[in-house]
């Protein structure tokens, strides 16, 4: 099972929100049937959107994360709620892979280093928040990070990463959101700094057999650690028949009839899990009626 986990140092002047999301990212490369270089993008962007989700104290609130870039993968979405659910897609699952010169997935290469970072905050009012930064790696971590800074005014180090096994499938998984908290002395800034430039890459962690609380420990070494709280994570899609029957009727009688006119039914797909939904002739014709 995915986890995450919340903690602050002691004196409450640094939070951590860190995840391990092998389980989850695995569920989305299998339903997206995504290449390596894909499957590390999506996987990325899922995990620091389902941190992201985490953060808000709104129960309701959902949060869309996406990432568009200029190169063979033009975009990245990630939708989480304050609740531990994520779900995602990208714009070419298939996506060739490149490996870069450290011997990486190239997923910046991939991306484009060019394009832009676009969090969507919905809290069910009429208007949501809408935050842009433009992209400067394509490699989601530092893109992330710069966009907390300058949007959000939160000074944040983000580290994301996937790696696979020799088969493509999901090996380790997981990510980490660091941020100073306001009133932040120049000595924990200093430590902070020390700590993280010594801190291996998450999935190297994770197969040394290092859990998200001694992850955390190790990137709080020096300022002391209260462990918040622990909470299950999942790859979760919310579609259903009546959200997508809404979706039909949104766009109009005329474009109804047209496709009642032409296919004599409708079939819609989610983009988030792949799953189908058909709408009979009797179907459309009674949401034509209904919009009368």
């Amino acid at each position: 099972m995915s986890q995450l986990m919340t903690a602050v140092s002691s004196a409450r002047e640094v939070r951590i929100y860190i995840a391990n999301t092998t389980t989850l990212v695995e569920e989305a490369r299998a339903t997206h049937d995504l290449s390596p270089i894909s499957c590390a993008a999506l996987g990325r962007t899922l995990t620091g959107a389902v941190m992201m989700g985490m953060m808000s104290k709104i129960d309701d609130e959902k949060i869309t994360l996406q990432i568009k870039g200029t190169g063979e993968v033009k975009l990245i979405v990630a939708v989480a709620d304050s609740h531990g659910n994520v779900k995602g897609y990208i714009s070419n699952p298939l996506a060739e892979t490149h490996i870069n010169d450290v011997g990486k997935l190239d997923v910046g290469g991939a991306l484009g280093r060019s394009g832009e970072v676009v969090v969507i905050r919905d809290i069910g009012m009429k208007e949501p928040f809408i935050g842009r930064t433009e992209l400067i790696s394509g490699e989601i971590a530092e893109d992330i990070a710069n966009y907390f800074y300058a949007s959000e005014q939160m000074p944040s180090a983000v580290g994301l990463g996937v790696l696979l096994n020799s088969k493509g499938f999901v090996q380790q998984a997981g990510g980490f959101i660091v941020q100073l908290l306001p009133g932040a002395s120049e000595e924990t800034v200093s430590q902070l700094e020390a700590n993280l430039a010594g801190v291996k890459s998450v999935t190297d962690l994770f197969e040394m057999g290092m859990s998200i609380q001694a992850i955390a420990s190790q990137i709080l070494a020096g300022l002391g650690m209260e462990a918040l709280e622990t909470y299950p994570i999942q790859y979760q899609c919310d579609c259903s028949v009546d959200k997508m029957h809404g979706a039909l009727l949104s766009i109009g009688q005329s474009e109804l009839q047209t496709i009642l006119d032409e296919d004599g039914q409708a079939e819609l797909v989610c983009h988030f899990c792949n799953r189908k939904y058909m709408f009979s002739r009797d179907e459309l014709t009674s949401m034509i009626a209904s919009l009368n």
